[in-house]
Parts: C-alpha cells; structure tokens; sequence
C-alpha cells in the first residue's frame, strides 16, 4: 500500500544536513529519503534552500524572510539557534504552508508535523487529512489524534499512572525509534586515546560529569558541539584540565570524531527520549557510557554496547573498562543497525496501514 505524505520543515532551519546538530530537522530530511526510497509520494513544505529527497519541495517561508529574521545558516548554524512561533519566518509558514496544503491533499493523504505544537497552528487549519505526530521527542505540546513516540521510556511517562492505574491505553500511540542513513556512519576499529562528548554544552546534556570522570582518570575529553560559557566558567579547572574543543561539527567531522573515539558519553540528567548521539555513536562502532533512564535503558545494553550509570564510582569505571577495550566496537556497529532507515521504515508503514483502517476500514478490527 503506498501513501502521501505531507511533511512539514522547521521555519528556523533549513531541511538540508548542515543543520545536523537539530534533530528535528534531521528527521524530517531523513523520513522524506526513507519513504521516498520505498516509493511513496513524499511532499515536503519549509524555508526556501531545502534539499530533502521528495516528490515535491515546497518552499513557504521566503530565503529573504529567512534571512530578514536568522541572519544566514552560518550563523543558524554556528551557535545553539533561536526562534519564536510568533516570529516573522513562522507567521509566513504557517499562513503558506496551509494554503500550499489544500491545494494538494487527497483523501487518506497524512500530514505531519516533525515539530510538533511548531506546527499545529498549520495542522489546525487543514482540514480533510489524517494528522500523525511522527516522531515525539519532545515532553509536552502532544496534540494529533495519532502519535509516535521515539521511546517506550517517554511513552509511559506521558501515559503517567493514572492509564496503568484505570487500563486505559491508547492503541494507536506507538513506538518507533529514530532512524539514521548507515551511508552518514563509517566504524573505526583502530581507536585514538581520548573520550567524547558530543552535543550541547550545558548542564542538562550531563557535560560536567564527563568532565569531572576524564580530570580524574587523566584522559583527553573531546568536546564538539555550541557552547554555554557559562557553563564552562562553572566547570574551569575540570575544563582546563583535560578538554580539547573542537566546536560545532558537521557530519562528516562526527564522524571522524565518533569512529576514533574510545567512547563516548551520553550522561543526561533528564529522560531522554531517544538519544541520538548514542546510536550514532554505535554506529562509528563506539561504545557509549549514559545514565541509567529514559531510552537509554532500552538502547544502550549494558556491558555490550556500553555501559549505563548511577554514581561517579561507576562512570569511572565505566570510562576504565572503555579505556582496556572491554566492549567489542563489531558488537557496538551490529546494535546500532538496528536503527538503519531499512529496519524502520516496515514499522512507520506497518503504522500507517493500521491508522488508514481506523478513518477508512474497520480499525482495530481489521484483519
């Protein structure tokens, strides 16, 4: 069964690869290749300079208007970006994007909003398709009939209590985990004498526990990715001791960075919902040391691909073991397959055939 899809860009960013520092963005870029390559209609709507592989690529927000409001992609690109609903580039996609929309939709066509409340203003003023949040990595703003969520981690914690406690679950709230193009991760096995931590630098990513492992084991910590100066004034003798950083990175220096690295480390203080920088990381065939919740209880298998955390005793030994080559990086690569656009794109059809049966066939009831 083939299908149309509506994807909906982010105003802020342009959907190409050099904004790979937004996840977001990313998905989106990355869902329109997968479906594409397996041959369904794929009609992407964002800021004028896209490049994601589609059918149609409908630019609602103007270069010009872009521009006015986030200057260039240098600068989009080079520090941790801003942006605002209420902002010129959104109010100019969310009023293009619905009247490009209607001018195109079918009957049983899925719209979706990769950003989620970004987007519903646009999802609102559409009427006449099937709304599915594809991808939700975010912790409130949940709205469409139809929701995927990137962790089982998440998806109970926005259930809460009160679904287990009243057996009240939602059928059609699904998981379906990141996906990543294996063509973007290239695995080292001959690895260099330092850590990683790759991300944005501030506190709620963890960065000061990395910090403070690798000053006490006297190893080199890498760190790529926007900086939060404070931050790093918090943290000036653990930084000074032992970081070299290496700044915002692009895909290909990721890689490089990931695939010859000996680890490295995810320690969020949130629930993480998916955890891109983990899988990537398995993929350049590296193990990874995180906390102990959210998604990486369910991707990072502990003592295989890694190991998972509580305290500062066993993020040192973690980074220890990673230090001996405990961990075999093959096993690390093998795992992060799993992740492949080849794997995940049967589980979004499989999704989306089930959705069409409830607005045109007998739902759950469809055999």
């Amino acid at each position: 069964m083939k299908f149309r899809f509506h994807c909906l860009g982010l105003p802020h960013t342009k959907t190409t690869r050099d904004f790979s520092h937004c996840a977001y963005t990313q998905k989106v870029w990355k869902f329109c290749k997968m479906m594409k390559d397996r041959g369904h209609y794929v009609i992407h709507y964002g800021a004028e300079g896209g490049d994601p592989p589609c059918d149609e690529d409908v630019a609602v927000v103007s270069d010009e208007t872009w521009r006015s409001v986030y200057r260039s992609v240098e600068k989009q690109t080079s520090t941790f970006f801003g942006w605002s609903l209420d902002d010129a580039a959104y109010r100019e996609f969310n009023r293009r994007a619905v009247d490009e929309i209607n001018q195109r939709k079918r009957q049983g066509d899925f719209l979706l909003p990769f950003f989620g409340c970004g987007a519903r203003r646009v999802c609102d003023d559409v009427e006449g398709v099937i709304v599915v949040e594809p991808g939700i990595g975010y912790p409130d703003g949940h709205f469409a009939p139809y929701k995927v969520f990137e962790s089982y981690a998440l998806l109970h914690a926005m259930w809460g209590a009160d679904k287990v406690r009243n057996c009240e679950p939602n059928w059609y709230d699904v998981v379906i985990p990141n996906y990543f193009d294996l063509d973007e991760f290239k695995p080292c096995y001959e690895k260099e004498d330092y850590l990683l931590y790759i991300g944005r630098v501030y506190a709620g990513k963890g960065v000061s526990i990395a910090l403070e492992v690798c000053k006490r084991l006297g190893v080199k910590l890498k760190v790529a990715g926007h900086l939060d100066n404070s931050f790093v004034e918090g943290y000036r003798e653990q930084w000074e001791s032992c970081v070299e950083y290496c700044g915002p990175v692009l895909p290909q220096e990721r890689n490089r960075l990931m695939s010859r690295a000996l680890g490295t480390f995810a320690p969020t203080w949130y629930v993480e919902p998916f955890g891109g920088v983990q899988v990537e990381s398995l993929l350049c065939g590296t193990p990874t040391i995180t906390s102990d919740w959210g998604a990486f209880t369910e991707n990072n298998i502990h003592g295989v691909t890694g190991y998972r955390c509580r305290t500062l005793r066993d993020f040192c030994v973690a980074a220890e073991k990673l230090l001996n080559g405990s961990i075999d990086y093959r096993e690390c690569r093998k795992h992060g397959e799993r992740f492949s656009l080849q794997n995940v794109a049967p589980m979004y059809e499989k999704f989306f055939r089930d959705v069409h049966d409830v607005e045109f066939g007998d739902g759950w009831y469809a055999l």
